[in-house]
């Protein structure tokens, strides 16, 4: 039965049930039993009287004033194997995927007629954001792109994560990199929900890829990006989608429940974490219903669909414009 987490009795229900999972919505068929779960992932919050409500981590019910800590904690443990962590959870195929969004975005500088920042730049400046992109990896697809197909070097991003230590890998990687120093690409720690400090239009694309099925509210997460981004800006997100082919749904399921948090454990020595990975899959809104909630925003979704499946569906890229 699924464990609910109140305020007043998250400590003795977590001693009772540290990793439950939902009748309600259950895996295709048996998970695969975790280990003993991390003590800074499940810390119950301080007790309290005020009424609270509820969301989702995986296939557990806990207080939306948990979720962010608990997902921050999964994150920290894997940031030093980010890569190994998406290369089992895609069958390395996340590498593809990645290349195919940023492709099929081409971005490059805004047209200019400046003939001396045409020369310097070769573009007029594109700003963009890349939220949850800790590690940097397309963020720097993002700047090769603009840079080996247009020979533009006038494209800035701007990696926002959460996460301090997914934000510190990424800094590591990009120290080897030809944008290290350069005001092409930096690294700050923010919210995706709350953006305060970035002003209303005045980011020109925002990507997030792979990390909006964590946010505890995608809805404010959508609403934060139409309004940072100018009228004609684009918003577009790479996530896990729901296998449309019955045969490959199933396959899919079972490597994703009884492989790939066992992988977890020999990789990285952490089944928990990559459990919690595979059961958010399972939770994230199907490929159209989250077109509404990009409509609902108050984006103009591309295409006639509202999203393009990659690999049968496994993965999906959802585009959209703010009008």
């Amino acid at each position: 039965m699924l464990t609910r987490i109140t305020t007043r009795s998250a400590a003795r229900a977590i001693s009772r049930a540290a990793y439950s999972t939902s009748t309600s919505t259950p895996p295709p068929f048996p998970a695969a039993q975790p280990a003993e779960p991390n003590a800074n992932l499940l810390s119950p919050p301080p007790a309290s009287d005020a009424p609270f409500k509820e969301t989702h981590f995986g296939f557990r019910t806990v207080a939306e004033d948990m979720k962010e800590s608990l997902v921050g904690g999964v994150f920290s443990s894997v940031a030093a194997s980010y890569d190994v962590m998406n290369d089992a959870m895609s069958l390395g195929i996340h590498r593809l995927w990645k290349d195919h969004f940023i492709t099929s975005l081409d971005p490059r500088g805004l047209s200019t007629s400046d003939p001396e920042v045409i020369e310097r730049d070769g573009g007029g400046g594109l700003n963009v954001i890349d939220m949850a992109g800790g590690t940097g990896d397309i963020a720097q697809r993002i700047l090769d792109n603009a840079r080996l197909k247009h020979a533009d070097r006038s494209v800035r991003v701007t990696v926002m994560d959460i996460n301090a230590d997914m934000l510190q890998e990424g800094k590591r990687r990009a120290r080897q990199s030809i944008y290290h120093g350069t005001n092409q690409l930096k690294f700050e720690q923010a919210n995706a929900e709350e953006l305060a400090h970035v002003p209303d239009n005045t980011v020109d694309l925002y990507t997030i890829a792979f990390g909006i099925r964590n946010c505890t509210h995608i809805d404010r997460v959508l609403s934060e990006a139409h309004r940072v981004l100018k009228p004609g800006g684009a918003f577009a997100c790479l996530e896990f989608g729901k296998v449309g082919n019955p045969v490959l749904s199933t396959l899919y399921s079972q490597y994703s429940f009884n492989v790939i948090p066992t992988l977890g454990h020999l990789i990285a020595g952490d089944r928990e974490s990559y459990q919690y990975l595979v059961e958010s899959i399972e939770r994230f809104p199907s490929q159209p219903a989250f077109a509404q909630m990009m409509r609902d925003a108050g984006f103009r979704v591309a295409g006639k669909q509202g999203w393009e499946d990659l690999t049968g569906g496994i993965a999906s890229i959802w585009r959209g414009v703010k009008v």
